[in-house]
């Protein structure tokens, strides 16, 4: 798919982002990402008072795929309180690689990269179907 919105995906980040739950550290964020069926699926994160247990912008998004039906992420944006682009964790950059298109496209710090280019020789659900 060579013909992504990023910026009608950047609003919907952005939308997310000012419906992010926050109070204590202060730094919200939101997520939308493209699906392969063509919807928009998004995101925000949602803090706990116990810290360690609260949720990433990233896991609402994929909550939000599968309540929408499923499918798989063709294109990802992440943004700040500042409506910066920023990387997803390690943790949700594995989320999102269980649940990409082969080849999926993130926008990052740097650019317009591929999930496998941000997170290199990862292990998913290809490497299961592999074995089976």
């Amino acid at each position: 798919m060579t013909n992504i919105d990023w910026q009608g995906l950047r609003q919907a980040a952005v939308a997310a982002m000012r419906r992010a739950y926050a109070p204590y550290s202060g730094y919200a964020v939101g997520a939308a990402a493209l699906v392969d069926d063509g919807r928009i699926v998004a995101g925000c994160n949602v803090e706990n008072a116990s810290y360690g247990v609260g949720l990433c912008a990233e896991c609402a998004l994929v909550g939000d795929l599968h309540m929408g039906g499923g499918g798989k992420l063709v294109a990802f944006v992440c943004v700040n309180g500042d409506e910066s682009t920023i990387m997803p964790c390690g943790r949700c950059r594995q989320l999102l690689f269980e649940h990409s298109a082969q080849g999926m496209l993130l926008e990052t710090v740097s650019g317009i990269r591929t999930i496998d280019q941000v997170l290199p020789d990862a292990f998913g659900p290809r490497d299961l179907e592999e074995v089976q």
